[in-house]
């Protein structure tokens, strides 16, 4: 079974190398939205996989780090992409999140990309 927990920040950022005039090279923000889910076993006891609040303890402070940050200027994150965004919060949240499955992370509405650990 998978539970989810999902998270906003608003950030900025710029990508390099792309085309003249492409609109993604100038300076612009999104309102991001983050899903974890963490995949397990129901507790007979607690009837929970995990506690939403533990899934919030670890999640949340790197979250933090991100809202209202020029992305370029956080350490690892180099070309800000979606995708790059999404492992670089898969390799500080796994270490501390067992059973974490898969994260998303979406730009807007309608623009996201889905990561499982795949590259680790």
């Amino acid at each position: 079974m998978e539970i989810f927990k999902e998270f906003r920040f608003e950030a900025a950022h710029r990508l390099e190398g792309l085309p003249p005039g492409h609109k993604c090279a100038g300076l612009h923000g999104h309102s991001y939205r983050v899903v974890v889910f963490v995949r397990g076993k129901v507790d007979p006891a607690t009837g929970w996989v995990k506690d939403f609040a533990d899934v919030k303890r670890v999640v949340a402070p790197t979250i933090d780090r991100l809202d209202h940050a020029f992305l370029n200027e956080i350490d690892g994150l180099g070309q800000p992409t979606t995708e790059v965004l999404a492992q670089w919060l898969w390799r500080r949240i796994a270490p501390e999140l067992p059973g974490l499955a898969r994260l998303e992370v979406w730009e807007t509405a309608t623009s996201g990309c889905v990561y499982a650990g795949e590259d680790e």
